[in-house]
């Protein structure tokens, strides 16, 4: 299937910590991550620097494209805690986790997704990949780009989304790094079923 026909292309990348818990985006996916790929960039937090920031605004077609919402380590630049991102017939939640406890909880997450009412909720903070469905609706994180240590796992897999949207349907592509093999895992999932 060619790209076009999978719809818009929305790059979900957080929990990166550059510099303060990892140097570096892995090569692998640095080889993939190339300007002009995809139609927006979401970013649930935790960039860690203003160069990481500046770095996935060239991602997209334009830096407005690049919506993101702030982490406990972004002390830089001027982020809201929660964002919505409209991506076709998609209502994109955004926030970081931090703010919802227990951290991951789905119920705590679906209070957020009600509050902002929106047909999916991107969120970070346990550094774990994850597409969860609850109450009708979807749930993802992104896990962390760098494999980036957390307070709950220091063996982390790096990984991130890329997710098409076309109408109310999505393809999840997962993209990780084990044992410094480039893996990738595609979900189909339809916002309205």
């Amino acid at each position: 299937m060619a790209a076009n026909q999978l719809g818009e292309f929305a790059l979900i990348i957080g929990d990166i910590h550059i510099p303060q818990r990892a140097h570096a985006v892995a090569d692998q996916f640095k080889e993939l991550l190339l300007p002009g790929k995809m139609q927006h960039v979401l970013c649930p937090g935790n960039m860690g620097s203003k160069e990481v920031q500046e770095w996935l605004e060239s991602l997209g077609p334009a830096k407005s494209q690049m919506h993101a919402v702030k982490g406990e380590f972004d002390d830089f630049g001027n982020f809201p805690e929660t964002k919505v991102v409209k991506i076709g017939n998609v209502k994109v939640g955004l926030i970081h986790g931090h703010q919802v406890t227990p951290w991951g909880d789905l119920e705590a997450l679906a209070a957020v997704q009600r509050k902002l009412d929106c047909d999916i909720l991107v969120h970070g903070q346990t550094h774990e990949f994850g597409v969860q469905k609850y109450d009708g609706k979807y749930f993802l994180n992104p896990g962390s780009a760098t494999g980036a240590y957390s307070a709950l796992n220091s063996n982390v897999v790096p990984s991130f989304i890329l997710m098409a949207v076309q109408g109310d349907s999505l393809s999840i592509f997962n993209y990780m790094i084990i044992n410094d093999e480039l893996k990738i895992d595609r979900i189909d999932l339809d916002t309205k079923k």
